[in-house]
């Protein structure tokens, strides 16, 4: 097996995103752009997306980042329009989309275009979050489109699943199809409510944290393989595990979630860059034996599908944003009145993604001997869709956004807040610290005691400091001019740690010790200036 294709694919998505994130166009955007300038490189291998590698080893591991970062509390906070998106939205995308392909393009059945429809109903809001992250959007909306997007992908599986059984005459009804769904749905919950207890008590009681890390990668795979087996949903499993695990990381030994931080950061990137240039990278894989729909039917067929997608969304958003309201009193009370401002956002960010390929891709060649009608189109207007959202919809959200003046983040007040929890905090530790101290057993020397009550000043102090006026030669906040100050001092013992190595007044190991001790130091101190 040759793995120069591979290593060049990581490294160089790796490269690209990372440039990405000094440029104005989000790395996403940039990812597929210069995947799709890439696949007629003379002497690029041709990158065929894997449905078998995409979906049980790529999706479960974005999924479980995804939501170990959500916030449960948030998430529940906001079910109902999650809710309303990411299951009410996908299947009647897939319904009116997949009408709208069967009149569109002839000789395409109704089964194979509800094919199509399932397909390129999910959106993918890994852009649509990066893009609303980088602008500052409310957090309202920024949990919505992250929630849809955590459990979109299972109603848009379960709907192909359907459709497909149609086409390949599996006798599906619309009986059998809502209880497929219900059986997927409440199976890949209970396994995620069956599994999470016990992965949290081991994460909790395992001492080593390189186990901890160990079983921390294998969680998503567990989780989706255990749900599939039984033909449930892996994809609510993973999101139900994380979910949990997430809302009582607290729980877990601290070095392991310095590790699990960073490893889990490290495989989000790789995997996030990865698949948004395999999505640009496809495009002679789809080219190749459109047949009869080439030329300007395929182009205009391309078309009227991205249209039905985009005009879709905001057909379900509008009315799912302010009937509600109107409807219940309780909903008024508890939400307030919808923005249309909001309502036009979250219409406009819903940006197809790998997943839609991944499932197109998925399509049988054949069934009973047959060809599968209109595959190659599906994969074309699949692709198409994708590349559409992403680039025209990527593009054009920020400035949108900027343009419809949002109300962004409040920084100050969440400052504020920060800084009274710290204070509860400091509080409750410097009257645990005196019950500690007035018993012999813990009897410390006075500077001792005096630094645990210094580091507790500083953590207080550091919020507070955050707010205060910039310095007028330099132009650094206190906490910039902190941090940069202990990370001058920390260079200089580090210097003086590797000239006594060079001089074999200390061994290797006596300096790896020693620069993880200033490691930890160093990011501590970034810590209370962030």
């Amino acid at each position: 097996m040759d793995v120069m294709p591979l290593l060049l694919l990581v490294a160089g998505s790796a490269a690209i995103a990372a440039a990405g994130r000094r440029t104005p166009v989000p790395a996403p955007l940039l990812l597929v752009a210069v995947g799709l300038a890439v696949s007629y490189v003379p002497g690029v291998p041709e990158y065929a997306l894997d449905p078998h590698v995409v979906l049980p080893l790529i999706l479960p591991p974005l999924l479980h980042t995804a939501a170990t970062d959500s916030s449960y509390l948030d998430l529940r906070a906001q079910l109902r329009p999650v809710a309303l998106l990411s299951v009410g939205y996908v299947l009647f995308a897939t319904c009116a989309v997949g009408w709208a392909a069967y009149l569109i393009v002839p000789g395409l059945p109704l089964t194979a275009a509800l094919v199509l429809g399932a397909v390129v109903a999910p959106p993918d809001a890994v852009a649509a979050t990066a893009i609303a992250r980088r602008v500052g959007l409310p957090s309202r909306i920024t949990t919505i489109l992250q929630g849809e997007s955590l459990v979109n992908d299972a109603t848009a599986i379960t709907a192909y699943r359907v459709a497909l059984a149609a086409v390949i005459g599996e006798g599906a009804t619309w009986a059998g199809g809502i209880g497929a769904f219900l059986i997927a749905a409440i199976g890949g919950i209970g396994v995620g409510l069956m599994l999470m207890v016990p992965i949290h008590w081991l994460r909790t009681h395992l001492k080593e944290p390189l186990l901890q890390n160990t079983l921390s990668l294998l969680i998503p795979f567990v989780a989706y393989a255990v749900a599939e087996q039984v033909h449930a949903s892996g994809v609510l499993a993973v999101v139900v595990v994380a979910l949990y695990l997430g809302h009582r990381a607290w729980e877990v030994d601290f070095a392991t979630r310095l590790q699990e931080t960073a490893v889990w950061k490290m495989v989000a990137f790789v995997l996030e860059s990865t698949v948004f240039a395999l999505i640009g990278l496809q495009l002679p894989v789809v080219l190749r034996g459109l047949g009869e729909y080439e030329g300007l039917d395929a182009a205009w067929y391309a078309v009227a599908i991205f249209l039905a997608v985009v005009v879709t969304r905001f057909v379900w958003v509008y009315p799912a944003t302010f009937l509600p309201g109107m409807l219940s009193a309780r909903i008024r009370e508890r939400e307030g009145s919808p923005s249309g401002k909001s309502a036009f956002i979250i219409s406009w960010a819903g940006m197809r993604g790998v997943v839609s390929l991944a499932i197109a891709f998925s399509i049988p060649t054949v069934h009973g001997g047959e060809p599968f009608p209109g595959r190659n189109l599906i994969l074309f207007l699949t692709f198409t869709t994708v590349i559409g959202t992403l680039v025209i919809q990527g593009l054009t959200l920020p400035p949108l956004i900027r343009l419809l003046k949002l109300p962004g983040r409040d920084l100050q007040a969440e400052t504020l807040a920060e800084a009274n929890a710290q204070a509860q905090a400091s509080r409750a530790a410097e009257r645990r610290l005196d019950e500690l101290l007035s018993d012999e057993r813990n009897a410390l020397p006075g500077p001792l005691a005096d630094r645990l009550r210094a580091v507790l000043e500083r953590r207080r102090n550091a919020v507070w400091e955050r707010l205060g006026q910039p310095n007028p030669i330099t132009g650094e906040t206190a906490d910039d001019t902190y941090r940069r100050l202990a990370g001058e001092m920390i260079s200089a013992e580090r210097e003086v740690f590797v000239k006594l190595r060079n001089g074999r007044y200390i061994d290797d190991e006596m300096l790896r010790t020693l620069l993880r001790r200033l490691d930890l130091e160093e990011a501590a101190a970034y810590r209370e200036a962030t």
